[in-house]
């Protein structure tokens, strides 16, 4: 019996790892564990940090019949991207080292065992060897694996806390069956699934390999609290697989022996050769968009049913993202009912206590969506009658509370104190206003738009004489963040944004699934309008502002920036030598280099928003999120005089190569 990585506290326990409370509870768990009659008869291997000689690990304690065979701590630590381990671990450095753990007093009672071994040892039972994995010692390039391979263990177990990203999965699958199909084996994973209390949605995909192929797949999105994943297997097929790699066999007559914990058990039994042994299956991939409607739903479920509030409330604009932001609620009430069918009593439960109704069944997934989802479209006098309709309608379609109400005479409140105070009125640029003007006009919407969402989700079920309180919902993507194409502390600021890591095209494919999987038409001119914020004044009835002509840059650039910037690890003058080879076809150097330059000026000015921004499900790997992912400075200098002063010599190099070689042809 494998499980996920430090699974009896739970991965995400951040700096709660320094404190004693933490190892004492997890060491209390771990003797109820071993008293339990369920872990009998069973090698069980299970995560939790241990101190040893005053030094904390991250390990996996191995258990069989109230006996702890081995404590493994990890190796390799993930320290990159979202993950800290090195703040609050060690790595274990001594290989093939096996050192005495001098147990807690509250487990020698049930075990009997004064010290058992502790360091990088491998499992001998009477018919295999057993050698396990943490996580990240998969990803690494010299993994433990290929060595305990070579030194005769069949069966690797990894305990995994690795979280959901658009379009990784493939990557860990693809590792676990190469694992093992140059050096034979049977290779178990076992991973997190759900939300651990924070920004990651940790996807499962547990699954069981031989030989290099799949043989059992567990679901990467769903709201059950458990799943077990069995496979029976066949030794002997990864004995003979083994037997014909000859470059294997004589690698392993070299290799530096682990030290082995012998255990009197066998995982096999003398008369199972009737036994009928699992054939290898074929990956079941989800695409992008359905990774959207499920990973960021399965999110909800857990914060909503965690936080003890009673549904959501989301400002829907009719824009895409807001629509977008819907539509993945309207997922989560799918998936809720699809697990109630299926006998979820955990989830009924939940579903229960949201509605505070003991008596209640969710079967429709509108029906269910009414009683715990709120939209709101927040009018002014520049929002456009055609984007009014398109919220409405869509909130007709997924079933949703809808609050349409108007917010000029709190605009004209506010901008009259301000008023009242100095004697100046301002303007809209279309009016003759500057551009300060023009933009703290924006501002004063887009922020009391905050206000009045908060007001609504705090007071929305009082007036309905319903208990509870609503989470707000933000809608603003990863492009927009990285960009800081948003007020702060406007309505990007919220309770939670499931689709703060995801980026702009990605949302329009997500549309397009909602439409064909969904039903839902409404979905079709909202797709087709182009994006706007509907802050400055319209002209003659209809929209003038735009989104891609407010930044300066499309939503397709701004992918591409992020991707460079982040993923790339590109600064202003790298990512010009990159994007004068990828935009040759379309952009002259001179062009790259505005256009670079205009990005790095407004993604530094606007960081600063970076600090508030609304805590967001992580999707995307070029995130701008500054909580823990992408730790930059949020003070610039803006004007980036030695890097853009890089760029230009470069340009006008190129520019005179380019009128020498036409000298060259002339002559």
């Amino acid at each position: 019996r494998l499980g996920p990585e430090l699974e009896i506290c739970g991965y995400g326990c951040s700096d709660h790892y320094y404190e004693s409370d933490t190892l004492l509870h997890s060491f209390q768990v771990l003797a109820k564990l071993l008293e339990s009659p369920v872990t009998q008869d069973i090698i069980c291997d299970v995560g939790m940090p241990v101190l040893h000689r005053n030094v904390r690990y991250n390990c996996r304690v191995i258990f069989l019949n109230k006996k702890i065979l081995l404590i493994r701590p990890k190796i390799s630590l993930a320290n990159a991207g979202n993950y800290r381990e090195l703040r609050w671990f060690t790595p274990w450095n001594k290989a093939r080292h096996v050192e005495e753990y001098f147990l807690p007093r509250i487990i020698q009672e049930v075990t009997g065992q004064e010290t058992v071994p502790f360091g990088d040892a491998v499992l001998a039972t009477k018919d295999t060897c057993l050698g396990a994995e943490i996580c990240e010692e998969l990803w690494a390039p010299n993994s433990p694996h290929i060595e305990m391979g070579l030194d005769g263990v069949e069966i690797f177990t990894n305990s995994s806390g690795s979280h959901h990203v658009l379009r990784k999965a493939h990557s860990r699958v693809d590792l676990v069956n190469s694992a093992t199909a140059k050096n034979g084996g049977v290779y178990i994973l076992a991973n997190q699934k759900g939300c651990d209390g924070d920004r990651l949605y940790y996807d499962g995909c547990a699954m069981i390999s031989m030989n290099g192929e799949t043989v059992a797949q567990g679901s990467q999105f769903s709201l059950d609290d458990v799943e077990v994943l069995v496979a029976t297997l066949d030794l002997e097929d990864v004995r003979s697989y083994r037997a014909e790699i000859s470059s294997r066999n004589l690698a392993a007559s070299k290799v530096n022996p682990y030290p082995r914990v012998k255990v009197n058990f066998a995982l096999s039994c003398s008369d199972d050769v009737a036994v009928p042994t699992c054939m290898p299956i074929q990956w079941r991939h989800h695409s992008p968009e359905e990774e959207i409607s499920l990973g960021p739903a399965c999110w909800l479920w857990d914060y909503l049913r965690r936080s003890n509030q009673a549904g959501f409330l989301l400002p829907l604009s009719g824009g895409i993202d807001s629509s977008a932001t819907a539509c993945i609620v309207y997922s989560m009430c799918h998936q809720v009912c699809l697990a109630v069918k299926n006998g979820n009593a955990d989830v009924l439960a939940d579903a229960r206590k949201i509605v505070s109704d003991e008596t209640y069944v969710p079967e429709d997934p509108r029906e269910f969506c009414r009683r715990i989802f709120t939209t709101c479209y927040m009018a002014s006098e520049n929002s456009s009658q055609d984007t009014c309709n398109r919220a409405k309608l869509l909130a007709e379609q997924i079933g949703s509370c809808h609050i349409s109400l108007n917010i000029d005479a709190a605009v004209k409140a506010i901008v009259g104190i301000f008023s009242m105070v100095t004697g100046r009125t301002p303007r809209f640029s279309v009016y003759g206003g500057s551009s300060r003007e023009n933009l703290a006009l924006q501002n004063v919407q887009a922020r009391i738009r905050m206000v009045v969402a908060y007001l609504f989700a705090q007071l929305t079920l009082w007036t309905r004489g319903v208990p509870g309180g609503l989470l707000v919902l933000g809608s603003a993507n990863v492009d927009e963040s990285l960009r800081g194409y948003l007020t702060k502390y406007d309505c990007s600021s919220a309770d939670i944004n499931p689709i703060g890591g995801i980026s702009k095209t990605d949302l329009k494919n997500f549309i397009q699934y909602c439409i064909e999987n969904f039903q839902l038409t409404a979905l079709r001119s909202i797709m087709s309008a182009p994006p706007t914020a509907e802050l400055e004044p319209l002209v003659d009835g209809q929209v003038a502002q735009t989104d891609e002509a407010d930044m300066g840059m499309t939503y397709a650039e701004l992918s591409i920036y992020g991707k460079l910037r982040k993923i790339a690890k590109a600064g202003p003058y790298s990512m010009f030598c990159k994007l004068i080879n990828m935009w040759k076809e379309i952009c002259t150097p001179r062009e790259v280099a505005s256009k670079v330059k205009h990005f790095f000026r407004m993604y530094s000015i606007n960081r600063h928003k970076m600090t508030t921004l609304t805590p967001s499900y992580h999707a995307e790997n070029y995130s701008p999120d500054d909580n823990r992912f992408d730790l930059r400075p949020f003070l610039y200098n803006t004007t980036w005089s030695w890097q853009f002063r890089c760029i230009d010599e470069q340009v006008n190099a190129l520019y005179f190569l380019k009128r020498q070689l036409a000298f060259r042809v002339i002559v």
